[in-house]
């Protein structure tokens, strides 16, 4: 990477205001329906195809400017075509790139193969594309009052955790999969959101692994798909149902969460309320096919959300 600047203090008088600052993985998706996965050696042919711009971090960032609250994007993409693309949809969408790195490595790409259920299959694809290094990204230029991370850009999450936790920005982690980025953070965040496949990777029992981690952090949530979640803060505890939906593309589900759930803590909305919020995101994302065209818009959002609390 050829840009390099030190990270400075986020609450720099010239910095601009941001609800959420969204750190980590950002790719080009290509979306094939099909009506089964195919096996070894099988050909098949897909019902429909879809391209668009993925990645938790940077579906998370769209998804809380859909929610109508302003939103930045920290992360790599290349100068590629697919690159180029995301770039101008993350600007279409209104989100913020200023700390987006451009470099000559390729934007990393992944192929999503989807059933009638909603169930999938992946292909991730990297090149040469590293993680960006410390000091790659001026966080000064934002001052954001929420920071999630997915766990992807760990060089640079790390101080910027360490940073926020100093000057009391409160912080996030989408925790969907043990690797070294997720490890490293999940005990310097004030709400750690983890997935069903994370806990049961960490601790073989998704409540061993709620007490376990409620230990490392104040708040943390466990998503469990159709099953709802459960949550524990302090001594306090509980578990929320999940929506009854027709799942047609469970991709991008788990980024629709984090971003609203993040948009929640930004709009310092009640904990039950954000949980809720979350939730209703995270279901609504899963009734259309791709993870970016299923984020929910904000009066989809604001009608489900109505009709949950009063019904």
């Amino acid at each position: 990477m050829t840009r390099c600047v030190e990270t400075r203090n986020l609450s720099d008088g010239l910095a601009m205001n941001i609800d959420v600052l969204c750190v980590g993985h950002a790719s080009y998706d290509l979306m094939f329906s099909v009506d089964h996965h195919p096996t070894e050696n099988e050909k098949t042919v897909a019902d429909s195809f879809i391209a668009c711009g993925g990645g938790p971090a940077a579906n998370a960032a769209v998804m809380v400017a859909k929610l109508g609250l302003s939103a930045a994007f920290a992360g790599y993409l290349g100068r590629d075509v697919y690159g180029e693309l995301h770039t101008q949809e993350l600007l279409t969408h209104g989100v913020n790139t200023q700390c987006v790195i451009r470099d000559d490595s390729p934007t990393p790409l992944s192929t999503v193969i989807v059933k009638p259920n909603g169930n999938r299959a992946l292909i991730n694809y990297k090149g040469d594309t590293k993680p960006l290094t410390a000091g790659s990204v001026d966080f000064s230029v934002l001052n954001p009052k929420v920071i999630l991370f997915d766990g992807h850009e760990p060089h640079i999450s790390i101080p910027l955790a360490e940073h926020a936790r100093k000057v009391g920005i409160p912080t996030v982690l989408d925790a969907g999969s043990v690797h070294d980025g997720t490890l490293a953070l999940m005990g310097m965040v004030d709400y750690l959101v983890c997935s069903e496949k994370f806990a049961l990777q960490l601790k073989g029992e998704e409540h061993v692994a709620l007490a376990y981690l409620a230990t490392l952090a104040p708040y943390v949530v466990i998503t469990l798909g159709e099953r709802g979640l459960i949550w524990q803060h302090g001594t306090q505890g509980g578990a929320l149902h999940a929506l009854a939906i027709n799942a047609v593309d469970t991709t991008g589900a788990g980024d629709a969460f984090h971003g609203a759930f993040a948009a929640g803590i930004a709009a310092e909305l009640e904990w039950l309320t954000v949980l809720r919020y979350a939730s209703v995101a995270g279901s609504l994302c899963c009734t259309k096919m791709g993870a970016r065209l299923g984020l929910p818009s904000k009066e989809e959002h604001k009608a489900q959300m109505f009709s949950w609390l009063f019904t």
